[in-house]
C-alpha cells in the first residue's frame, strides 16, 4: 500500500481532460458556475455555454461571451452578465437563455465585473469596470448596475476615471457591507472601495495602504487582483497582480501579497511583497484555491505574452503556498507547465471529488492529487434579506490550527468566476469541524460538528 501511496503522490496533480470532457475552450476569460441546479459546476466562455453533464461530459446551450453569474432575480437559477458584450442574459430553468433589457448604459468598453449585493436589499447588483481606448486616450467609466428587486436595473453615475481591469468584491472588515478592490492600469493607483452602507462608497486605498505599488509611482499595471486568506488567521487578504516593465525610472511596481491585519490594526493591511511570486514582466490575472488540500490557498498567476520584452519567455505559473507568505513555482511538477499566454484561470471542483480543478489556457484539468480530507459548503439565501446566492457570505473553519476562511464571490482576477460553492481542504483532519458563518447581511451563524469528506448545505434563517 505505501508504494502504491508513492506512485500516487508522484503524480502530476492535474491531467488535461478537454478533449475527453468535449470541451472546445479559447483562452478568454472563464466563469464557473451551475447553471442547471444539478450540483455540478458548468463553464461560461469565450467559447460558450458548457452543461457539465455529472462530468462525464459537456455540451453546449448557448453563445459565448466573458461572463460573471449571479442569480439577479433569486428565482433559484444563476444568470449571465457579459461584461465584454455588456448584456444581461436570463436563465430559463436552467436549459435556455433568454435577453434581459438593460437601460442605456454609458458608453464604455470593459475588461472585468463583480457582482454583489452592495445595498443591503437582497438583490445582486453589478460592478462594471471601465478601461480605455488607447488610440483616443480615452478612460471610459466605471458604473454601478443596481438591482431594483430583480426586475429592472438603474445606471448609477460613473465612480471611476482610472483605466480599470479586474473588479472584485469582498466584505475585508467584516462590517456587513460589501467592499470592491478595483485593478487600475496605466500605472494609476488601485482602489479600494469601502461601503459604508446602501451601496456608498468612498475610495481609501491610501489610507488602508493597498495601492499596490513602489516609492517613486502612483499605482502599477495592474490587470487582476483576488482575495483570500492565505495565511489562514480569518483575515481576508488581497493578491495583486501587476504587469511590470523595466523602465528608465527602474523597476516598475511587482505584483504583491497585501496582509490584512484584522480589527487590532483596523483592518489595515500591511506589504509583504512578491512572497515567491518570480518576475515575470506580462503577469495577468490571478486565481486562488487550495489546490492540494492542505488547508492553505495556493495561486495560478498568467500572462498576457508568451514571448515579452527582449524575447524573454513569459508563462502561466502555479504557486503552492507553503505557509507564512511563502509561494514555491510547482508549474512543471503538476502537470500545467506548457499553458499559452491568457486571462482565463479559474477553480471549480467539477466532478466533485473534493479536489478543485482547474480552467486555464483553453483547458480543463481535473486534479488527481492524493487523497487528502475536504469540505465543500453551500449556501443559500431567502431572497429577501439575503441573496439567494449568498454572494459575500463568509464561512471560518476551524481545523488542525487554522481558521480556514473563505468567502462566496462572483468576479475574481480580470472578469474570470470560481465556483460559488466554497471548498476547504482540512488536510489530515479526519474529525467533525465547527463552521462561522458570517451572512452578507452581518448576521452571524455558528455550526457544531460538521461531517467532512462532503457537501454542506446551508440555508439563511432571518
Amino acid at each position: 500500500m505505501l508504494a502504491a501511496f508513492l506512485a500516487l503522490s508522484s503524480l502530476p496533480a492535474f491531467a488535461d481532460a478537454t478533449e475527453k470532457l468535449t470541451l472546445t475552450l479559447g483562452t478568454d476569460a472563464a466563469c464557473c458556475v451551475d447553471l442547471n441546479e444539478d450540483g455540478y459546476p458548468d463553464l461560461a466562455t469565450g467559447s460558450g455555454i458548457w452543461i457539465n453533464e455529472k462530468s462525464t461530459t459537456f455540451h453546449r446551450i448557448g453563445e459565448g461571451g466573458n461572463f460573471i453569474s449571479a442569480d439577479f432575480d433569486n428565482d433559484g437559477y444563476r444568470d449571465l452578465f457579459s461584461w465584454s458584450q455588456l448584456r444581461l442574459l436570463k436563465n430559463q430553468n436552467g436549459r435556455t437563455f433568454a435577453a434581459w433589457p438593460l437601460p442605456p448604459l454609458p458608453p464604455t468598453v470593459s475588461r472585468g465585473a463583480c457582482a454583489g449585493d452592495f445595498n443591503g436589499d437582497g438583490f445582486c447588483d453589478i460592478y462594471v469596470g471601465g478601461y480605455e481606448d488607447w488610440d483616443r486616450q480615452i478612460t471610459y467609466p466605471s458604473f454601478f448596475l443596481m438591482n431594483d428587486a430583480g426586475k429592472t436595473f438603474r445606471v448609477v453615475d460613473p465612480v471611476s476615471n482610472y483605466r480599470t481591469r479586474g473588479v472584485t468584491a469582498c466584505d475585508f472588515n467584516r462590517d456587513g457591507n460589501l467592499d470592491i478592490y478595483v485593478s487600475n492600469y496605466r500605472l494609476q493607483p488601485n482602489q479600494l472601495l469601502i461601503n459604508s452602507g446602501k451601496a456608498k462608497f468612498s475610495d481609501r486605498a491610501g489610507e488602508y495602504y493597498v495601492l499596490a505599488t513602489s516609492p517613486g509611482f502612483d499605482g502599477g499595471h495592474s490587470i487582476g487582483s483576488a482575495w483570500g486568506d492565505f495565511d489562514s488567521d480569518g483575515q481576508f487578504d488581497l493578491f495583486a497582480g501587476n504587469f511590470a516593465h523595466r523602465d528608465d525610472r527602474g523597476d516598475q511596481p511587482k505584483s504583491r501579497f497585501l496582509r490584512n491585519e484584522g480589527p487590532a490594526k483596523s483592518y489595515h493591511f500591511e506589504d509583504r511583497g512578491p512572497s515567491g511570486v518570480f518576475y515575470q514582466e506580462s503577469y495577468a490575472t490571478p486565481a486562488a484555491g487550495d489546490f492540494d488540500n492542505d488547508g492553505q490557498l495556493d495561486l495560478v498567476f498568467t500572462t498576457v505574452y508568451g514571448t515579452a520584452s527582449f524575447g524573454v519567455p513569459n508563462f502561466p505559473v502555479l504557486y503552492q503556498n507553503t505557509g507564512e507568505f511563502k509561494f514555491t513555482d510547482v508549474t512543471a511538477a503538476n502537470g500545467v507547465d506548457k499553458l499559452p499566454s491568457t486571462y482565463q484561470a479559474a477553480w471549480a471542483d467539477f466532478n466533485r471529488d473534493g479536489r478543485l480543478d482547474l480552467v486555464c489556457g483553453g483547458k480543463l484539468f481535473l486534479n488527481q492529487s492524493p487523497a487528502q480530507h475536504w469540505l465543500e459548503v453551500k449556501l443559500i439565501g431567502n431572497g429577501k434579506k439575503v441573496n439567494r446566492d449568498a454572494i459575500g457570505a463568509q464561512v471560518r473553519v476551524h481545523s488542525l490550527g487554522k481558521l480556514i476562511t473563505r468567502q462566496v464571490e462572483a468576479g475574481t482576477g480580470e472578469g474570470n468566476q470560481n465556483d460559488l460553492t466554497l471548498h476547504f481542504g482540512l488536510g489530515d483532519n479526519r474529525k467533525h469541524v465547527d463552521l462561522e458563518i458570517l451572512w452578507p447581511n452581518g448576521q452571524k451563524q455558528t455550526v457544531r460538528r460538521v461531517h467532512t469528506q462532503g457537501l454542506a448545505t446551508f440555508r439563511f434563517k432571518s
